[in-house]
């Protein structure tokens, strides 16, 4: 089978483990509860700096001259859950890559991995930075290319971020128990277009209803899968 898939197929077996039940879920709630307090308490704030941005980019003038009225203002409330419903997601797959993916690791590697060697080659700084740098990139993607929903060529884009975001932020987590730091950069170098495709697949699940609610999770587990049967392989010298 296609490392991908069969990567991909392992995940969604494990996800109902009723041990994973519960990691499933709270990222996901966790996330939305922040981010609705952060709404309702701050809801005044963020419309300013949306309708700044808009007018930076001279969408807010084109709303303006909008007749009737009350069609600008769905279009800006749709504007505002582009951004809302992202940062949701992007919320819930930080807190499965820095909480939730431990157990996740151990979970894999004890039944699936047992004789797989821990080297450690991760930290928590590089952890910290690779996530860093993976949801900076990501929110330049999205909001370089926000306007480009006005004329429908955008709607590719969620595609693009949510896949650069994926292979970028669970890669680095799904070897850094086991993998030494020079297996892991050999790994993401070799293994490069595989870290994209699956990325491009855990991301498509991000936009499939009810599907999207186990997303983090199942991400988790796909580059979980894929990352430590890579080095099992390095390993044995297949």
């Amino acid at each position: 089978m296609n490392p991908i898939l069969d990567a991909s197929a392992k995940a969604f077996r494990d996800l109902f483990q009723f041990r994973i039940l519960w990691i499933v879920v709270w990222p996901m709630l966790a996330a939305l509860l922040l981010w609705l307090v952060l709404g309702v308490a701050f809801w005044g704030t963020f419309s300013g700096w949306i309708v700044n941005g808009f007018a930076y980019l001279g969408i807010q003038n084109w709303l303006d001259g909008l007749e009737p009225h009350w069609v600008a203002n769905v279009i800006q409330a749709i504007l505002h859950m582009l951004l809302f419903v992202p940062m949701v997601f992007v919320t819930a797959l930080l807190i499965t890559a820095f909480f939730a993916m431990p157990a996740l690791i151990r979970l894999v590697a004890d039944r699936d991995y047992p004789e797989l060697k821990r080297e450690s080659g991760g930290s928590a700084a590089g952890n910290l930075f690779n996530a860093m740098l993976a949801i900076v990139v990501f929110i330049v993607i999205w909001m370089l290319t926000l306007p480009l929903w006005l004329f429908g060529v955008g709607a590719v884009m969620p595609f693009i971020a949510a896949t650069y975001l994926n292979q970028r932020l669970f890669r680095y987590d799904a070897l850094s128990e086991h993998g030494s730091s020079e297996e892991m950069k050999f790994l993401f170098s070799r293994y490069q277009s595989s870290w994209w495709g699956l990325g491009l697949l855990t991301g498509l699940l991000q936009f499939v209803p009810l599907l999207n609610l186990f997303a983090p999770v199942l991400t988790g587990l796909a580059f979980i899968h894929f990352g430590l049967a890579r080095l099992a392989s390095l390993r044995q010298g297949t």
